[in-house]
């Protein structure tokens, strides 16, 4: 990987949750570039080992470990193994979220011969999976924030970035659970940045556009490989006319993660998504 610009982590510990993922594995790549000690929490394993074996054959330095970023108490034991082993947290990636098909509506709109249908309406969102999407994304910032916020104290330059997403700015049909989730995740990173002002911790979050994942992949790729009619709706609302490669949220984290760069910058949610956020539809 070759980093858009040259920033110094060297001796950083950067504990990136999620860091298995697509998104969150570049980010994952680009700290180490940047000389940073890179810590990836996930819960499966193998893809886990995965990327810290890409990150160590580039040269730089990995550690991973499986845990559920919902369980305090896994977070806590882990958190004193990384501080005994790596050292403290100086940069929190907060990647960990998701969304799950039964807090999914089938359709965009409700219309009245829908009630009685077999598809998946509103009315048939599951409780159990709306709570899910809730924790994974909103406590699975939250968490991880207290555990290894108190390892950002002693830290100069002490960071944290949540991701967030489009949903956060507008909400995408058929998702209301995962909408909100990350519309928390939002107000939650400028409510931490307020609360963790006086004590030099910065806290900002990136909100990526559309970018091809595990997660979406099925629902924006046919089984012919052409792109679907969700996929067009999503190209057609963003100016740049395309998908975003993971690569380009680079650019943003390392800005967000420099002491130097953007000491002053507090408290924000940046879009990284093409003019998606900007465009009206006319």
């Amino acid at each position: 990987m070759e980093l858009p610009f040259s920033i110094n982590l060297t001796n950083k510990v950067a504990v990136v949750t999620g860091g298995s993922g697509v998104l969150g594995a570049v980010m994952s790549e680009a700290l180490a570039k940047a000389g940073a000690k890179v810590v990836i929490l996930a819960r499966n394993k193998e893809k886990i080992d995965s990327v810290v074996e890409k990150i160590k054959k580039s040269g730089g330095e990995a550690y991973g470990y499986s845990v559920d970023v919902l369980n305090k108490d896994e977070l806590e034991e882990v958190h004193a193994n990384i501080r005994e082993n790596v050292g403290p947290c100086a940069i929190l990636i907060n990647g960990a979220g998701g969304n799950h098909p039964q807090a999914t509506t089938s359709q965009e709109y409700l219309y009245p011969e829908d009630v009685n249908s077999e598809e998946n309406t509103f009315f048939d969102l599951d409780k159990e999976a709306i709570n899910g999407t809730f924790n994974m994304n909103f406590l699975g910032t939250l968490l991880p924030s207290q555990v290894f916020g108190k390892d950002l104290l002693d830290q100069k330059g002490a960071v944290v970035i949540n991701i967030s997403s489009m949903n956060a700015f507008r909400p995408l049909t058929k998702i209301p659970a995962y909408s909100g989730a990350k519309a928390a995740v939002s107000n939650f990173t400028q409510w931490l940045a307020v609360h963790f002002s006086k004590v030099g911790i910065r806290v900002n979050a990136i909100a990526p556009g559309f970018f091809l994942t595990e997660q979406n992949r099925g629902l924006l790729i046919q089984e012919n490989g052409e792109f679907s009619e969700r996929a067009n709706k999503i190209l057609d609302q963003t100016p740049n006319g395309r998908f975003g490669e993971p690569e380009e949220l680079v650019g943003t984290l390392l800005w967000l993660v420099s002491e130097e760069a953007s000491r002053f910058v507090n408290g924000v949610v940046i879009p990284v998504d093409g003019g998606f956020s900007a465009y009206s539809g006319v």
